[in-house]
């Protein structure tokens, strides 16, 4: 190695690249994103992730907001009463569905929402300029550097980005005690380099929760950790189920409380728009 390189040196696309080819997870498809809808926009429902984001986001009644990767519509559901309206774009349709039918449930008509990627054309969607765009946990993208173009180029005033910070979303205990190795693959600090070599200089905010996951049952506590692996074997699935009982309490209410190796810690990455 090069004794004399230095940060110039460094091509943050590439550092990128090599990261997620040695992550032990696998990035999940439309189609997996379609059957995991109903429990994720459950489990997000009600976290106290989504006030920890929104307090810091400046908005109005006559803000527009641009939700790439919205998922269900965590952060989409909540903020729609308080702006002039949201656009949510994501590649599942079945989280896209579910979005739609909450936001009539809850009697929100300023959504918009488009089937679409971050390697889509996003002109061709007839996705225009919004006030602010936000990307939250949605950046798991081979490119990340075009996703970051793109995002800035569609902001008229803030962009706002939630990425992950190492082991986070994963509990690297449960790698642990089925003897997998754990690689968490490209995080927050990578993004936030890219971002200094486009000549972007954000500000971040560190999001804190809590150390434990609660779960309505082990059935749905077992189906969210077995969403950490690839290809289980029905030993690692009892392992799995061991080590989730070894690690967790029962709540007043019946739920599975399981206490996790680390705490969720989130990076709001966020800048003005010159």
């Amino acid at each position: 190695m090069d004794s004399k390189i230095s940060y110039e040196d460094l091509d943050w696309s590439i550092l990128w690249q090599n990261a997620r080819e040695k992550k032990s997870w696998t990035a999940k498809g439309p189609a997996d994103w379609d059957k995991k809808a109903p429990s994720f926009a459950k489990r997000n429902s009600d976290s106290p992730f989504v006030e920890l984001v929104l307090r810091h986001i400046p908005f109005d009644k006559k803000t527009t907001v641009l939700d790439a990767g919205s998922g269900p519509g965590t952060l989409t559901l909540p903020l729609a009463p308080k702006v002039r309206s949201v656009t949510a774009i994501d590649y599942s349709k079945g989280m896209l569905d579910l979005l739609a039918s909450q936001a009539k449930k809850q009697g929100s008509n300023n959504i918009t929402t488009v089937l679409g990627s971050w390697e889509d054309d996003w002109k061709r969607l007839n996705i225009s300029k919004h006030d602010i765009c936000i990307a939250s946990r949605s950046l798991s993208v081979a490119n990340l550097q075009a996703a970051l173009r793109k995002l800035d180029e569609y902001a008229n005033k803030y962009v706002f980005i939630v990425d992950r910070i190492n082991p986070t979303p994963f509990d690297n205990g449960a790698f642990k005690a089925l003897n997998r190795p754990f690689r968490s693959g490209p995080d927050y600090i990578y993004t936030i380099n890219t971002l200094y070599s486009m000549n972007i200089h954000p500000c971040v905010n560190i999001i804190n929760l809590k150390k434990t996951a609660s779960f309505s049952s082990m059935t749905a506590a077992l189906e969210s950790y077995s969403w950490m692996f690839k290809d289980l074997t029905a030993a690692e699935e009892r392992k799995l189920e061991k080590y989730i009982l070894d690690n967790s309490t029962t709540g007043t209410n019946g739920e599975i409380i399981v206490t996790r190796s680390s705490p969720s810690r989130w990076a709001l990455i966020w800048w003005k728009k010159n």
